[in-house]
C-alpha cells in the first residue's frame, strides 16, 4: 500500500481525509486537480483518539457514517459506491523521516530493506511489521537522502476497514502534511507549512518539490470550543453561582487558548529559524495546510510576537471548479484532499 505521494495515474479520483474534527472528501476529474465536488461531515471530538497504537475509533459507527457522507456527497451520480478512494490520514498516525545514506540499491525491494534496517532503532513501533514506503528527494556527493514514512499495519488495517465499512474501496494512504504539499508547484519556491488542527500542528520546509524538514508536535493544550462563535459565553438564565461557574469556565477556556496559541507560535518559530538556518533567508510566505485556517493562524502568530511572513491558504480559489460545494466546506480543510486528487 502507498503512504507516499505518487502520480495521479495510479490513484482514485476520489480522496477522502479523516480529522479530528470530521471527514472532508473531494472528487476531481483530471490530474490538474481543480476540485469538481466537496464536502464535509463533522465528528465529535470524542468519535476518534488519533495516534499510533490500535483504537484510533472510539465511536467506529459515527466514523463510519460520517464518511458515507462525505463520498457519497461528492462520488459521480450521487453516491456510486465500490469505487476506489485515496485516503489521507492524520500525521499523528505516522512517522516521517528524512534520512540520509552514502548510497541505496538500485533494486527497489533491496532499498526499501536498507531503509526498513535503518528505522529498527528510531521508530516506537516494529519496523519489519509497519507498513513502510520511502521516496529519493535528492542525491550529490555521495549522499542520498530520502524521505520515509512508516505506519504501524494494524492502524493502518484500521483506516482501511472504515472506508471499506462506508461502501468504498481503499486506494493509496497519505499522510496529511505531505499530501498537501503534493499540491504545490514543482518549482514553488521555498516556503514553510503549517498544518495545526485539534491537538497536533505540523510545520514542514519544502522547496522545488524537495522536502527540507517535517516535523509533527502533540499539543499540550486544545482550543476549547465556546457557545459562541465570538468566544463570549451567555449566561442568560443561569443564577448567580451558575453564572459565576461559567465566568470561571470562559477565562480557563481563555487561558487555554492562549497556551495553545502560544505553542503553535513556538512550533513555528523553530521551524521559522530552520528555515533561516538552512537557507539563509526567512520565510516570506508560510501555507496554511490545516483546519485552524490562515486567518486564525496569522492571529495567532501576530498575538504571540511572529511577524513578518505573508500567512495564506495553501489552496487558493482557483483549484475549485464553479459548481463545488463550498458552502459547509473552508478552504482550509482541503489541503489534504487537493493534493492527494493532484499529479
Amino acid at each position: 500500500m502507498e503512504i507516499l505521494p505518487k502520480t495521479l495515474g495510479s490513484r482514485p479520483r476520489l480522496a477522502v481525509e479523516l480529522k479530528a474534527e470530521g471527514v472532508v472528501a473531494a472528487r476531481a476529474e483530471d490530474a490538474a486537480a481543480l476540485l469538481a465536488a466537496v464536502a464535509e461531515a463533522p465528528l465529535p471530538g470524542s468519535a476518534l483518539a488519533i495516534g499510533l497504537k490500535v483504537g484510533n475509533f472510539i465511536d467506529r459507527s459515527r466514523v463510519v457514517a460520517a464518511m458515507r457522507e462525505a463520498l457519497d456527497a461528492v462520488a459521480p451520480r450521487g453516491g456510486d459506491r465500490n469505487r476506489a478512494v485515496t485516503i489521507v490520514v492524520p500525521d499523528a498516525t505516522v512517522r516521517v523521516l528524512l534520512l540520509e545514506f552514502d548510497a541505496l540499491p538500485a533494486k527497489p525491494v533491496e532499498a526499501l530493506a536498507v531503509v526498513r534496517f535503518r528505522l529498527k532503532k528510531l521508530l516506537p513501533f516494529d519496523s519489519e511489521q509497519a507498513a513502510l514506503s520511502y521516496q529519493v528527494m535528492s542525491s550529490d556527493r555521495n549522499v542520498v537522502r530520502v524521505l520515509a514514512v512508516a505506519m504501524p499495519r494494524e492502524v493502518l488495517d484500521e483506516y482501511e476497514q472504515v472506508v471499506t465499512a462506508a461502501g468504498y474501496i481503499p486506494g493509496a494512504v497519505l499522510p496529511s502534511t505531505l499530501a498537501a504539499l503534493a499540491g504545490l508547484d514543482a518549482q514553488q519556491p521555498a516556503v514553510l507549512i503549517v498544518n495545526a488542527g485539534l491537538g497536533v500542528i505540523t510545520t514542514a520546509i519544502v522547496r522545488s518539490g524537495v522536502l527540507l524538514l517535517h516535523r509533527t508536535l502533540e499539543l499540550a493544550n486544545d482550543i476549547p470550543a465556546l457557545d459562541e462563535p465570538t468566544g463570549v459565553l451567555q449566561h442568560t438564565g443561569y443564577d448567580r453561582i451558575d453564572a459565576e461557574a461559567a465566568i470561571e469556565a470562559q477565562v480557563l477556556a481563555s487561558a487555554e487558548a492562549a497556551m495553545v496559541g502560544r505553542e503553535i507560535a513556538q512550533a513555528v518559530s523553530v521551524a521559522s529559524a530552520y528555515f533561516e538556518d538552512t537557507l539563509a533567508s526567512a520565510p516570506q510566505t508560510i501555507f496554511s495546510a490545516g483546519t485552524m485556517g490562515a486567518e486564525a493562524l496569522r492571529a495567532v502568530l501576530e498575538e504571540n510576537g511572529f511577524e513578518g511572513a505573508d500567512v495564506r491558504e495553501i489552496v487558493g480559489p482557483e483549484a475549485l471548479a464553479a459548481g463545488a460545494t463550498t458552502t459547509r466546506v473552508s478552504r482550509s480543510w482541503l489541503a489534504g484532499v487537493r493534493g492527494a486528487l493532484k499529479n
